[in-house]
């Protein structure tokens, strides 16, 4: 199984390994050299995984600002078929919430692009970096450009005393461990400060307030935890990346936060007066799908209702003079016009009820 994903992700390691190299080149040639140098290559590359992905995460903001504004036509679903348990509500539900989606233009999948895309580069650099061991000591191939005269360089070179490739459990020197730690806590802390304000500023005031949001809270908290267990087995490379990658997301969020809030959020609240402050006009930000049902709904069931109402006294004035000149030619008399009713049979019943219906309704018109 092994094999098979080492196979699977040999394109995209044997790209990650002409990346660092690339920057590497870059660094040195500006006179940055020995562990730095290839330090600051991992941070270019994730630099350029990040800069790669930033269309998905365009869309993946959106999807998510859709995914708001929907949530009440969502629940209205959910309160339509609450408590029906039988396939065929279920399979309504399903079909409506569906529906739902493609009018909005709204694709839940889509706030998790980003991360399962850059999981594969996390994976590939970390291939590398657990190798390169190997590499230098001419048990492991070559993986790109890294041959083994490369990887002895990556590997004699250090930060802080800490080789790239060396783990926290897997390693008995103290400067390994304390960059360890250090590289685990701030990534636990720069998560931290991105899912806060991400939660705190960045959601509307509905959904600060249920079972949800307290799991997400507890989650929060918890990923210290996850960050160190976890964090301990992997490469001071990979810590590295895993930062660098941290940071970026919490820049990109801050500014996404500013500039493109959510909808119903304190940060769209602060983002509408500071643009009615320097007199521009407020936009807030809707889905043109819903806005289509909206309408449509409000104004074609509007229509639909009072042209409903409407069309029935329509008719009987159009009906109405020819009705009366009927009744003059006929006599306009009961009784004449229960013998043509007789007479006539099924046509003139008809026409005996079109009679009806002007006389009723001449009051009204009146």
């Amino acid at each position: 199984m092994g094999d098979f994903f080492n196979t699977l992700l040999s394109p995209l390691t044997i790209g990650v390994a002409w990346v660092m190299l690339g920057w590497h080149k870059l660094w040195t040639t500006i006179g940055i050299g020995g562990g730095w140098a290839w330090a600051l290559s991992i941070v270019g590359l994730t630099i350029v995984v990040r800069i790669v992905l930033i269309p998905l995460f365009v869309k993946q903001i959106h999807a998510s600002r859709r995914m708001q504004l929907i949530q009440p036509e969502m629940q209205k679903i959910q309160a339509k078929y609450k408590g029906k348990t039988d396939p065929e509500s279920r399979q309504a539900m399903t079909q409506e919430t569906m529906d739902l989606y493609k009018k909005t233009g709204t694709n839940p999948f889509s706030s998790c692009l980003p991360i399962l895309l850059q999981s594969p580069f996390f994976f590939a650099l970390f291939t590398v970096l657990n190798h390169l061991k190997a590499i230098a000591e001419g048990t492991w191939g070559a993986i790109g450009p890294i041959d083994a005269s490369v990887a002895q360089q990556i590997e004699k070179s250090d930060i802080f005393g800490a080789p790239f490739s060396s783990t926290f459990m897997g390693s008995t020197d103290l400067p390994t461990k304390i960059v360890t730690v250090v590289l685990i806590v701030l990534m636990s802390v720069s998560t931290f400060t991105t899912q806060r304000q991400l939660m705190r500023k960045n959601l509307p005031d509905s959904a600060l307030d249920n079972p949800y949001m307290k799991q997400q809270t507890v989650i929060l908290y918890l990923m210290p935890i996850f960050f160190a267990l976890s964090g301990i087995n992997f490469p001071i490379g990979v810590l590295l990346y895993w930062l660098t990658t941290n940071v970026w997301s919490m820049g990109q969020q801050f500014y996404v936060i500013r500039r493109m809030p959510a909808p119903g959020s304190a940060a769209e609240r602060a983002l509408h007066e500071r643009q009615a402050r320097k007199g521009k006009t407020v936009t807030p930000f809707s889905v043109k799908g819903l806005e289509r049902d909206a309408s449509g709904g409000t104004d074609g069931g509007g229509a639909g209702t009072d042209a409903a109402e409407a069309q029935p006294p329509v008719s009987r004035q159009r009906q109405q003079p020819k009705s009366a000149k009927r009744a003059k030619r006929t006599g306009g008399t009961g009784a004449a016009g229960g013998v043509g009713g007789g007479a006539g049979g099924a046509g003139p019943a008809s026409g005996g009820g079109s009679q009806a219906k002007p006389d009723a309704g001449t009051p009204q018109d009146q």
